[in-house]
């Protein structure tokens, strides 16, 4: 039980992804707005913590895996890319910074594929930055998504100097990730 426990919860995360979406997709009789956005804000929170939680078991337990060192990343970048998809929609977020962090993790994944097959992997490992970048987004979004006032703290306001923070970050560690891997361009 144990074993499969990782990656269980990355795939809670993609699960998680439809029923994000659909939260958007019912009708108003059925929810409110307030009560969406609020729903939505605690099922990104469930699939950060899930995050947090599965990459904690496997390395505490050792249970690291091929399979999950694969699935986390992309269960990762999908959840993210479609909460940032239904901000933009919502009005929540800019386009340019969606724009930002999804195109980054396009060429960041298609680059370390192409490092893998070069057998460079390892100048395109998961850096501190890349992390705090995916933390801040982590944050971000629920507050984002939640767009309300919590102890008299605008979470909008919060939400959006953070995920613009993370937009900066993530052309940062773009920019390191490539240029650790130039070396190899010229092979």
């Amino acid at each position: 039980m144990l074993k499969s426990l990782p990656n269980a919860l990355t795939w809670s995360r993609i699960f998680l992804i439809p029923i994000l979406l659909g939260v958007y997709y019912l009708p108003d009789t059925v929810m409110s707005s307030n009560s969406r956005d609020t729903l939505a804000a605690i099922l990104f929170v469930i699939a950060g913590l899930t995050d947090w939680l599965d990459g904690y078991i496997a390395r505490k337990f050792n249970l690291v895996s091929s399979f999950g060192s694969f699935l986390d990343p992309v269960a990762d970048k999908l959840i993210v890319s479609t909460a940032l998809v239904i901000l933009v929609w919502l009005g929540r977020v800019d386009t340019i910074v969606a724009a930002i962090i999804i195109g980054r993790e396009v060429g960041i994944s298609a680059l370390r594929e192409w490092m893998a097959l070069t057998g460079e992997s390892a100048h395109v490992a998961v850096s501190m930055l890349g992390k705090i970048k995916t933390t801040l987004q982590m944050i971000a979004i629920p507050f984002l998504f939640y767009g309300g006032y919590i102890f008299h703290v605008d979470t909008q306001f919060v939400g959006n100097v953070l995920i613009w923070v993370a937009a900066i970050l993530t052309i940062w560690s773009m920019l390191y990730y490539l240029q650790k891997a130039r070396l190899n361009f010229k092979k």
